[in-house]
């Protein structure tokens, strides 16, 4: 085995053991080219921006921050080149649902050259809520690509909240 063998990119496929025709009716070798076969998909996917941007089916999955305070609960999510109108949101029991549909297209023509570009790329994240949190009086405001929703707690759940002193030993 040699060092190129351990790094997932670049590498030719046919060139490792595992895939040897000698080596086909070999349980571990059976095993082996599986595992490759996981981390060769795993490598092609970061390769090919999973990193928050789109997933491997194609949707498109936003970055999401979820900030908790003793009187609300805060989502932002980066929603760059979206509008108000591609999104919705819904609240059921114990769960908000943020739905959205990205389409982006964009020409040019300029002295001889001619440029066309298309983004399309639906998503949507459902996250838990805590319990008390007043879904009667949750806010919504989208400014430059990032949509924050604020779902108050209720007067309950805030009185619940109790502080502990810590102290030096």
């Amino acid at each position: 085995m040699q060092i190129s063998d351990l790094i997932p990119w670049g590498r030719d496929k046919g060139k490792t053991p595992a895939n040897d025709d000698q080596n086909s009716d070999n349980p571990l070798a059976s095993l082996q080219r599986d595992i490759n076969s996981v981390f060769e998909d795993f490598w092609q996917r970061v390769e090919s921006g999973w990193n928050g941007r789109m997933n491997p089916v194609g949707m498109f999955g936003p970055s999401t921050d979820v900030s908790e305070t003793d009187e609300s609960v805060e989502v932002a999510v980066e929603l760059p080149g979206m509008t108000e109108d591609d999104i919705d949101i819904s609240l059921s029991g114990d769960a908000m649902t943020i739905r959205g549909e990205k389409k982006i297209e964009h020409e040019e023509t300029r002295k001889g050259v001619y440029m066309s570009e298309r983004s399309y790329g639906a998503f949507y994240r459902t996250i838990p809520l805590p319990p008390g949190v007043d879904t009667d009086k949750a806010e919504a405001k989208f400014k430059r690509g990032v949509l924050t929703v604020t779902l108050p707690k209720s007067a309950e759940a805030q009185a619940r909240v109790k502080r502990i002193p810590v102290q030096a030993a």
